[in-house]
């Protein structure tokens, strides 16, 4: 089925290129189509996406669907200069923008990048893993936000809207499925309850798809069992009052990653070595009495998620007249428990438990003008208090001898004041100011690790429990200038900071004293862009430069102790510096040809870095030894490429429309891990073959995902020395859907 399919696919290639290259000639005679105008609430007011003059990619739900994207993390497949990386191939992302990201696999620490869904954040990054789905568009700003966002962060911000309930009744459901016996559907249903009432209930289920396989046993390892639903209720009580209540509530009863070996395992000399996979479908897994002891988990037990997350918001929505009030009241709760073998074996030498539970709850108040006149004005508060209990266990058994358990309660309690204001100084020239104060208090109580070194016996401490806290009061702002000479074209140049919150380092510390915390991190951004349209609609072009100063950037790094030698840490790196930019094109050559290509590139480099710990110079010499960083380059990917080319063709009452998108992901250096840990280039290619008819409420596809099956990593990493593990992408898969509204 899979050699019918690429065949097709190469035949769909074809067509589209054919068309492509027969719309090639002189513009002004082919432009009969228009670019979509997108409406977006990137500033917290509904605008066209060409006249904000922020860096930002917005992505409709087709879009979505068509690319299969479905979580968070694949929107990198589809936005300039963004990563998302499973740290270890956990649920634990680590998100990057603009080369601006933060390694870190444990729970307790903020992100760089921003995630909300309508406004609503969700600080905990293990929170944003759910499945989304009933989704108007997805809107992700590049650059620090703060002056208008709830929650202030350094690389920038992704934005789910959710479809709202409509007036008149309406129903659809979305089926598809694919190849590994993958089966994912969603289904919603719209419309009044009674006059000034509205409502909207919709879910979602992503069942099957195992396609690894335990290198020993033949176990399969894989299978999706999440599901996930929302209920929306607006009440509008007059004509200037609006109330949206929402709950939502999902889980996760998944099986973990697999990890593949991308070198020998032969840690424990006394046991047998396992040969690197040739394969990254191959995996492996085991635990050891002790760890079940400890967790409950059986010794043969496959890597599982098992989590639920659900939540409740209320947006109340007051006209002034002159202006208009908005509130946000949220609720998130999440309940995390997942199983990982970081060792990629049958044998104890690294297996990893988190049991966590987060609970956050949001006021959000903000007031914006509503004047016809050159100047206009939001201003807000922002309140959050959130608390986060956490067990990290380890299962070091046959590697060190003893297994291991984190714990600790962390509250985080912050306020944020923010305030934008715009004035025209004609209607062509336009200043944009905010201004961002905020105190954030970061506590963690009763931290320790304890040790189990015989089966079935009670943890011993390894330390006293430790408490710890950090407290921080930036003062943040942004001042841009956009210059619109015509309808069609703007220009902008901004100056702004971002913040990013300190933290703890919450891994298996043996010494309280050594779990130290880390300075909040700063970031300066010089930025220019534009934003064009041409030829009477049909071409958009968008770019974007930038500069970022870096301070404090925080670290994946080691400290060293007496007692137990290098430990992981985060540390802060003094200076650093960042710079790059994106080119967007979305044309319409002709009326039924699209075509959207997009291109990011960024690198960066340690100005004063000189706490970075050389492990093995410390180790031989049982004493910190550090290596001075600077020059050095950061590491992650230099440049991204995304390309989207589709052509409808009509049959007579129905249109075909193939389809062909790609993405290109550069090679990733971590310069801390070193070069064993190199994730080269590659490219991924998808293929989407649609129906439709011309007047009718369904759409069939036929679609294949990475088509000519390119095998490539997201994550190569070591959770002990010597144990070389690497988290694979998924190969080829094919399938069906079939999409109905009515």
């Amino acid at each position: 089925m899979r050699s019918a399919f690429l065949l097709s696919a190469s035949v769909v290639v074809l067509a589209v290129f054919g068309a492509a290259g027969a719309a090639e000639g002189d513009l002004s005679d082919t432009k009969t189509g228009k670019v979509e105008t997108v409406t977006v609430t990137a500033e917290h007011r509904e605008e066209t996406a060409q006249n904000v003059g922020i860096a930002l990619t917005v992505l409709s739900d087709k879009d979505l669907s068509d690319r299969g994207i479905n979580t968070v993390n694949q929107l990198q497949y589809a936005v300039p200069s963004f990563e998302a990386v499973p740290a270890f191939g956990s649920g634990q992302p680590e998100f990057r923008l603009r080369g601006v990201g933060f390694d870190d696999y444990g729970s307790n620490n903020s992100s760089t990048v921003g995630v909300y869904i309508d406004d609503v954040a969700f600080p905990v990054p293990a929170s944003t893993q759910g499945l989304f789905f009933d989704l108007s568009r997805v809107e992700v700003l590049r650059g620090p936000q703060g002056t208008l966002y709830g929650r202030n962060t350094t690389g920038g911000a992704i934005n789910f809207v959710t479809n709202r309930p409509t007036d008149v009744f309406s129903a659809g459901a979305r089926l598809e499925y694919s190849d590994h016996g993958e089966f994912r559907s969603e289904a919603y249903v719209s419309g009044p309850v009674a006059d000034g009432l509205l409502f909207r209930l919709s879910g979602t289920t992503d069942q099957g798809g195992a396609w690894q396989k335990n290198r020993t046993t033949g176990e399969s390892l894989g299978d999706k069992d999440a599901s996930a639903l929302r209920g929306q209720l607006e009440w509008a009580p007059a004509s200037n009052v609006t109330f949206l209540l929402e709950g939502h509530w999902g889980y996760d009863k998944s099986d973990g990653a697999g990890l593949y070996l991308f070198t020998p395992l032969a840690y424990n000399p006394a046991l047998t070595p396992v040969p690197a996979d040739t394969k990254r479908s191959a995996t492996g897994w085991g635990g050891s009495a002790a760890f079940t002891g400890l967790t409950g988990i059986a010794a043969d037990a496959k890597p599982f998620r098992n989590s639920i997350n659900d939540g409740v918001s209320l947006h109340t929505t007051v006209d002034f007249g002159a202006a208009e009030l908005t509130s946000i009241t949220a609720y998130e709760h999440l309940r995390r428990r997942e199983y990982n073998d970081w060792d990629a074996s049958s044998y104890a030498y690294a297996g990893t438990y988190f049991d966590t539970g987060s609970n956050v709850f949001s006021q959000e108040v903000r007031l914006a003008s509503k004047s016809d006149g050159p100047l206009t004005w939001q201003a807000g508060v922002y309140y959050s208090n959130e608390t986060l209990s956490e067990g990290f266990y380890s299962d070091f058994w046959q590697s060190l001898g003893f297994d291991t358990k984190t714990s600790y309660k962390q509250y985080v309690n912050a306020i944020a004041g923010f305030a934008q204001a715009e004035y025209h100084f004609t209607d062509k020239l336009k200043l944009v100011a905010g201004l961002r104060g905020e105190g954030e208090v970061r506590k963690q109580k009763g931290f320790v690790t304890a040790g189990v070194t015989a089966p079935g016996a009670p943890p011993a401490d390894f330390s006293a429990p430790a408490d710890k806290s950090l407290d921080s009061t930036p003062l943040t702002g942004k001042v841009e200038l956009e210059y619109k000479p015509t309808d069609a074209t703007l220009f902008y140049a901004s100056i702004s900071e971002g913040v990013k919150s300190g933290g703890f380092t919450s891994y298996n510390v043996p010494s309280a004293s050594a779990s130290q915390a880390f300075k909040p991190e700063t970031l300066w951004s010089y930025e220019a862009g534009f934003k064009s349209t041409f030829y009477d609609g049909s071409l958009q072009l968008n770019g974007s430069a930038f500069y970022y100063d870096y301070h404090n950037q925080q670290v994946q790094s080691a400290i060293w102790t007496t007692a137990y030698g290098a430990i992981g840490a985060i540390v802060n790196a003094r200076n650093s510096h960042l710079y790059g930019g994106e080119l967007e094109l979305q044309w319409r050559p002709v009326d039924n040809l699209f075509i959207s290509q997009s291109v990011g590139v960024k690198d960066g480099e340690f100005d004063n870095f000189n706490s970075d710990l050389d492990i093995a110079a410390s180790t031989a010499a049982n004493a910190a030894v550090y290596v001075n960083r600077k020059g050095a380059k950061i590491g992650f990917p230099i440049g991204s490429y995304q390309g989207t080319v589709s052509y409808r063709i009509p049959l007579g009452g129905y249109s075909l429309e193939p389809e062909l998108d790609y993405a290109f992901h550069d090679g990733r250096k971590p310069l801390l891990l070193g070069p064993t840990f190199n994730i080269p280039a590659y490219w991924l290619f998808n293929a989407n073959l649609s129906l439709t008819p011309d007047n009718g409420p369904w759409e069939l596809a036929l679609f294949g995902r990475n088509i000519f099956d390119q095998k490539y990593d997201l994550e190569r990493n070591f959770f002990l020395g010597g144990i070389n593990i690497a988290a694979p992408g998924q190969p080829a898969t094919v399938g069906v859907r079939l999409s109905v509204n009515y």
